[in-house]
């Protein structure tokens, strides 16, 4: 391993090389792996994810901090070891600092995730769902750190939509009002995470990832503000999650946390949770089939980019 540009963090010698090389990067979160998907699949899923960018011809970049050292692209034993470490926190782009100074470890969210992968100068970042404005955003004012953090990160996020517990059209109106640019992959309708599409539309698609590439170039040749491109790839329809089921649990799952008072951070893995289990796995699948496509996305996007 050797030391990145930045002071505290350590990128591998397999992802040094590639950017030295301007060959293509994919950034991967690692908090899918330790607190999304059971043991001891989560490691196999891992492993598989990194495989897919490799087979499109780009380096994958599974980002986390080791005690306190953030890594960008993780060896054979700093992946078990997010894998197997039931004591790592999830870490947002908030906690980066603190556990940077504590010498603590953790998974990377998505703001934390795409942060560190732009600081390494990474492009290209390819997750599940991204997090948004909560339900009942009126009163309680929750919502994720991920959007303000993409609203001044550039970099390209292929991911699901957002995830569907959350109030998908006050995300997309926050994401205006932000200025991150969303394109539909492929579709004109804004996917739903675990659905093909949660009936939004979105107003640019774009058929390939050569597409993707030239509006990431347009976007450097305009300059400005920096700021995200989201590409919101959907799930196939034969991968999707039952609507109907998905709506029942959800609107059961959403009754259930209101009756034993959960909510603000407590809401997310409350719901996520009752999700897999009422629907028995059916949506953890679902989730795996949509970062599998993203994945994939990400990685072909990574390599038109790297032809510039």
């Amino acid at each position: 391993m050797t030391e990145s540009p930045m002071p505290v963090a350590r990128v591998s010698d397999e992802v040094r090389e590639a950017l030295e090389r301007l060959a293509p990067v994919v950034a991967l979160e690692s908090t899918i792996i330790a607190h999304g998907l059971p043991r001891p699949g989560n490691l196999r899923v891992a492993g598989e994810l990194e495989d897919l960018v490799r087979a499109a011809g780009a380096v994958p970049a599974t980002i986390a901090v080791l005690d306190g050292v953030p890594h960008i692209g993780l060896e054979k034993d700093g992946l078990e070891r997010v894998a197997n470490d039931s004591s790592l926190r999830k870490l947002g782009f908030r906690d980066l600092a603190p556990a940077s100074a504590l010498r603590a470890s953790g998974a990377t969210t998505v703001s934390a995730t795409a942060f560190l992968a732009a600081r390494a100068g990474i492009r290209v970042f390819a997750t599940g769902g991204l997090g948004g404005v909560h339900r009942q955003w009126t009163t309680t004012q929750d919502e994720s750190a991920d959007l303000r953090l993409l609203a001044r990160t550039r970099i390209t996020v292929v991911c699901a939509g957002v995830k569907s517990i959350l109030d998908v059209p006050a995300t997309l109106e926050r994401l205006e009002t932000l200025g991150v640019a969303v394109l539909g992959y492929r579709t004109a309708q804004f996917p739903g995470f675990y659905l093909s599409s949660s009936g939004r539309p979105v107003e640019w698609t774009v058929r390939d990832a050569g597409e993707v590439a030239a509006v990431m170039r347009a976007q450097d040749a305009l300059g400005g503000l920096d700021s995200a491109v989201i590409v919101a790839n959907p799930v196939p329809e034969s991968e999707q999650l039952d609507p109907r089921l998905h709506d029942r649990v959800l609107a059961e799952g959403l009754a259930a946390a209101d009756r034993a008072g959960v909510s603000g951070q407590a809401i997310t893995p409350f719901l996520l949770s009752y999700l897999v289990e009422h629907t028995g796995g059916a949506s953890l699948e679902a989730n795996l089939a949509a970062v599998r496509g993203n994945v994939g996305l990400g990685a072909r996007i990574a390599v038109r980019w790297a032809e510039r």
